[in-house]
This record gives C-alpha cells, sequence and structure tokens, in this order.
C-alpha cells in the first residue's frame, strides 16, 4: 500500500504539472472553445441552469454538463481562460489516476504508473484536457467508469500475484459481483451521457460485452488441436462466430444488467433531458438526437468525412510521440493473448476496448480525430506493458525493433525543425524559432539510441518518458503563446467590447465565436443585405463583417457610413472591419475578468 500511495502521488505531481501548465497561455480558439465558454457565461448572465445557448440562440451540440462545470469555475476563477479550461484539465487528471488503477489491478504497478505519464503526454489527450470542449469529461466518465468495473470485478494483487493472472472476485465471475457494484459502473457512464450524449453509455458499455463475450466463450469440446494454419484459421473463425452466436449474445448482455444501466442512465440523464424539451418545446431533443447524433453517423456533416484507415491514421497522429511503438505494443499484446500470459486478462480487454471505439466509429460517416480519444488510456496500457516488458528485458519481438521505431523520432524531429520555420516565416515572420521545437525529439531520440545500443532499455524508457514531458512543455509554455501572440483579429474583439452596450453591433455573414464571447455581448447576423441600409442609418449602429462582403454590399450602404476599424484575420488573407457612422464613443471599461 505504501508503494501505491507512493505512485499514485508521483503521478498526480506529473500529471498536475503537464496539465496545468501555462494552461491560460493563449486565449480561447475558435470554434468550440470559445463557444462553449460563451455558453457558459450566457447561462449565469440569464441564470439558468437548464437551456445552452450561444449568441442568444439555443446550442444543441451538447448536453450540458461542460456548462455546469464552467459555471463553477467562472464562479471560483472568474470569467477568464484559465477558468474555462480548468474542468477539462482536472477531468484529465482523473482520467490519468483511473488509467493507473486499472492498470495497477490488471498488470502492475509499473504498468499503471507509466500509462498514466504516457496518457497524460499523449498529444489528443493533452489537446482534451487543455480546452474548453467536453470531450475530457466524455472520456473521464468512460474510464472511470471502466475502472470501478475492473476495480470491483478483480481481486486486489500484492508484490506475489502481480506476474500471475488477475483473478475475478468470484469464481469465472468476469462482471461486477453484485447489484451494487454495477449500479456504480453504470451510474459513471450515465453522467458521461451529459457530457456528449448517448455515447457516453454506449460505447462504453460495449467494451465491457466485448470482453465478456470473449472471456466467458464456453471452451468447444470439438475444438481441433491442430498446428495446421489452415485448421487453427478456421477455428479462430468459429470461435469468432460463436463470440456472436445469438444464445451467447443473449446470456452476455443479461448478465451484463442491460436493463439496469437503461434505468440508472434514465434516473442520472433524463430529468434534464425532460427540463430542456419543455424549455425549449421540443426543439433541443430533436435537434441533439436525429441532427446531431443520428444524423452524423448517416451523414458526413460539415465535411467531416474519411476512409477505412482514418482512425489507424488518427491514432499514430494523436497518440504520438507514443505512437512510435504502435506496433511492437499490438503484436506484443495479441502474442501474449494467444499465449494465455499471466497478464492475458489485461491485455484482452485493452484490445477490446481499443477495438470497440475504432470499429465502431469507423462506420459513422461524420469522422473526427476526437471521437476515439476515449480510448487513448487503452493504447497508454498497450504501450506501457511494452515499455515496462522492454525495460525488464522481456520483449518477444527482434532486438532491431526499437531502433526502427526510435527513428521516427528522428523524423518527427527534422519535419518539425524545417517545417516549423517555413510556417512561421509565411505567417508569423518574427518566431521562425518556433523550429527549435523540433530539437527535442531529435536530441532525445539521440539520448535514447545511446541507452538503447549500450542495452540500458531501463534508462531508455525512463528517458522517452522526460522527452515526450519535454516537448509538450515547451509547446504549452513557449510555441503556443508565441502563435497566439498573432491573433491580431482579436483586436475587433476588445473594441466591440469598449462599444456601450446601448449601440446596436450586428454581423453580416460568418462571424468567428471568439469575437463574441471576448466582445462581451451577443452579436446578431444579418442575413438580408436590403435590411442593413435601414440598420446603419441610425447614427450610433455598427456592422462587423470581412473586406471581402464589404465589397458585396457596398452600394446597399447608407453613403455617410465608413470603415471604422479593420484589422487582418488569423492565418486569413481578409480582414475584420467594423462599419457605421459614430465615432468610437460612449465606450464601457472591459471586463476585469477576461483578458486581451
Amino acid at each position: 500500500m505504501q508503494n501505491t500511495g507512493r505512485d499514485f502521488c508521483l503521478l498526480l505531481i506529473i500529471i498536475l504539472v503537464v496539465l496545468i501548465f501555462r494552461l491560460d497561455g493563449t486565449r480561447l480558439w475558435d470554434r468550440d472553445e470559445t463557444r462553449n465558454a460563451r455558453c457558459a457565461l450566457e447561462m449565469i448572465e440569464r441564470d439558468d441552469w437548464v437551456v445552452p445557448t450561444f449568441n442568444g440562440e439555443l446550442r444543441a451540440q451538447k448536453p450540458v454538463l461542460l456548462y455546469w462545470l464552467m459555471r463553477c469555475s467562472y464562479t471560483v476563477f472568474g470569467v477568464n481562460e484559465f477558468a474555462a479550461r480548468f474542468p477539462s484539465a482536472i477531468l484529465g487528471v482523473g482520467t490519468a489516476l483511473a488509467t493507473f488503477l486499472i492498470g495497477r489491478r490488471l498488470f502492475s504497478p509499473q504498468v499503471g504508473l507509466l500509462a498514466g505519464v504516457i496518457l497524460g503526454t499523449s498529444t489528443m489527450f493533452q489537446i482534451a484536457s487543455r480546452a474548453a470542449t467536453p470531450d475530457a469529461a466524455l472520456i473521464f466518465c468512460s474510464t472511470a467508469g471502466l475502472a470501478v468495473f475492473v476495480l470491483t470485478t478483480f481481486k486486489s494483487r500484492n508484490d506475489s500475484t502481480f506476474r500471475v493472472e488477475p483473478s475475478p472476485r468470484n469464481a469465472g465471475q468476469y462482471f461486477c459481483p453484485s447489484w451494487l457494484s454495477a449500479v456504480a459502473v453504470y451510474l459513471v457512464f450515465g453522467i458521461g451521457i451529459l457530457a456528449k450524449g448517448p455515447v457516453g453509455l454506449v460505447l462504453p458499455t460495449a467494451v465491457i460485452g466485448m470482453f465478456l463475450l470473449i472471456v466467458r466463450l464456453p471452451t468447444d469440446p470439438r475444438k481441433e488441436k491442430s498446428n495446421i494454419l489452415l485448421f487453427r484459421l478456421k477455428e479462430k473463425s468459429i470461435k469468432l462466430f460463436r463470440c456472436f452466436s445469438p444464445p451467447h449474445f443473449i446470456k452476455t448482455c443479461h448478465h451484463m444488467r442491460l436493463l439496469t444501466a437503461t434505468l440508472i442512465a434514465l434516473v442520472i440523464a433524463g430529468p434534464w433531458f425532460v427540463l430542456v424539451g419543455q424549455r425549449t418545446d421540443g426543439e433541443f431533443l430533436r435537434s441533439f438526437f436525429l441532427d446531431e447524433n443520428f444524423g452524423r453517423a448517416m451523414d458526413a456533416m460539415e465535411g467531416h468525412s474519411g476512409g477505412p484507415l482514418f482512425y489507424v491514421i488518427t491514432v499514430l497522429v494523436g497518440f504520438f510521440p507514443w505512437s512510435i511503438f504502435t506496433v511492437p505494443m499490438f503484436v506484443g499484446a495479441f502474442y501474449r493473448v494467444r499465449r494465455n500470459d499471466p497478464w492475458r486478462i489485461g491485455y484482452l480487454f485493452a484490445l477490446c476496448w481499443v477495438g470497440v471505439y475504432i470499429v465502431l466509429f469507423s462506420f459513422a460517416a461524420t469522422k473526427l480525430p476526437s471521437y476515439v480519444t476515449p480510448c487513448y488510456p487503452a493504447l497508454a496500457l498497450l504501450c506501457s506493458c511494452f515499455l515496462v516488458h522492454l525495460a525488464k528485458r522481456r520483449t518477444i519481438i527482434p532486438a532491431a525493433w526499437p531502433f526502427f521505431c526510435l527513428a521516427f523520432m528522428f523524423i518527427v524531429g527534422l519535419v518539425f525543425l524545417v517545417a516549423l520555420p517555413i510556417v512561421a516565416y509565411l505567417f508569423m515572420p518574427t518566431d521562425t524559432w518556433i523550429g527549435i521545437l523540433g530539437m527535442i525529439p531529435l536530441s532525445g531520440g539521440y539520448v535514447c539510441y545511446r541507452c538503447l545500443q549500450s542495452g540500458e532499455f531501463k534508462q531508455f524508457v525512463l528517458r522517452f518518458t522526460g522527452t515526450a514531458i519535454l516537448i509538450f512543455l515547451t509547446a504549452v509554455g513557449l510555441i503556443l503563446p508565441a502563435i497566439d501572440e498573432h491573433r491580431h483579429d482579436l483586436q475587433i474583439a476588445d473594441l466591440i467590447d469598449r462599444i456601450d452596450e446601448r449601440t446596436p453591433v450586428v454581423a453580416y455573414g460568418h462571424i468567428d465565436p471568439s469575437l463574441i464571447f471576448y466582445g462581451n455581448r451577443p452579436i446578431p447576423k444579418c442575413v438580408h443585405p436590403g435590411a442593413l441600409n435601414t440598420l446603419l442609418s441610425q447614427p450610433n449602429a455598427i456592422l462587423l463583417t470581412t473586406d471581402g462582403r464589404l465589397r458585396d454590399i457596398i452600394g446597399v450602404l447608407p453613403s455617410q457610413v465608413r470603415v471604422l476599424a479593420d484589422v487582418p484575420r488569423f492565418f486569413r488573407q481578409d480582414k475584420w472591419v467594423l462599419v457605421g457612422q459614430p465615432t468610437m464613443t460612449g465606450k464601457r471599461p472591459a471586463k476585469q475578468s477576461q483578458r486581451h
């Protein structure tokens, strides 16, 4: 227990550093961060805990959990970037700790500790845990629920049992042994519904279901004992078919207490959905369930489509830098499952976790990298197992494979070193120095290479971990703040924020959500150019648009209007412009709680 407390505290310190460090180092990014942050603020202004709105209009894209958490954070820290992102960061810390508990129970303390660090220093998890979006809440609820499943199903372990197969609390019982433990699992999943919808319950439940379909499959007495490849392939095909045979499938569903899951979900998430449906005359429910869930599954919305390998590529990018070990960690996992390794149950659980998310989301028409981020804790567990085996010289891969994996680290370092200065030269000429980020994987890769060469595999794992931490601390501490300084378009938001509240400000065409959040006011859209003449005839009315759209509508505007301000858009060729008759009089002071 003493070692558990030590490992827990060490992981907590590391994850707090990598996720909280310079959490407010940049302003909120378009488009989701600023929409969510403004939505929570509008709910505060209306003193409303039920109906989410953005820019005065119903926001039906996501449920309410993130907005509740942001409201609480705003109350403590004020309305600013840190407060908007703080709930995601804390939930990210919780996810890493839940991963540690799963790894310790199914594998070993070393696997759990390293898995938590791996998860906290993977690219997509970093993005999710440092952004004001509901992804961190969904990932936490999924991982925490699965952790409750593992902890209640399998016995505690000690030094003498870490190298044997984890035992269920009741012999042969691979699901929560009591009704209360099942309720605890589904209660956490039910909260996940309030984070991002039905996927918060359906997919982690499917992970458990897939695991049980395999682990509870009865031995076939007719099984051929043959080493001939043809017969072995035939046996595997028959076994896969038997996993989904109706009798076995129905028994497994009954064993999982799915009726309990449904009731718990209704108790946890149902009241809010009922209230928001009543308050919006069913509009939220129709838009959320039909458009945002069913619609995204059937049609590629907003141009977010991809081929059958979309999520394979996504994982290779999103799990960087640890994705360089993808091939050996999966090869080792499948091999050890097939050879009845002492950690076979843990490997099987992690593989089901990854497989369910990638396979099911691959069938959905709309594809986004964030959709499969809830399976990253399983990837971290698989990667941790491989590296722990490597450190202890227990790997089953050829000796050259770690060198081959490390080559990708050098390639990425070279790409950063060359590509980042080129991009900076085109858009941020004063910051071509950001290419120094490439020096970290290059130098770290070289140090790790020397460790491999000398056979110091434990040092290799430790130094690769240090390199991963340094990459992200540099990125969030230096690179992203430097990029943020070039977001000159937010100067328009600063001007809007200082306009008197009684002055009407409208937008024509698309408007970035950041201008609404940092402008501290709703900005209604005008869709008919003809109405702009009447609006701008008022001596104090102001129009927000781009210079390109202004050229299209200049003929319908009153002759006395002029451009009051123009600012280049971030990474765009056009400009934001404010158009109207008055000078910028009747100003109000910017709110102290928001940074500009």
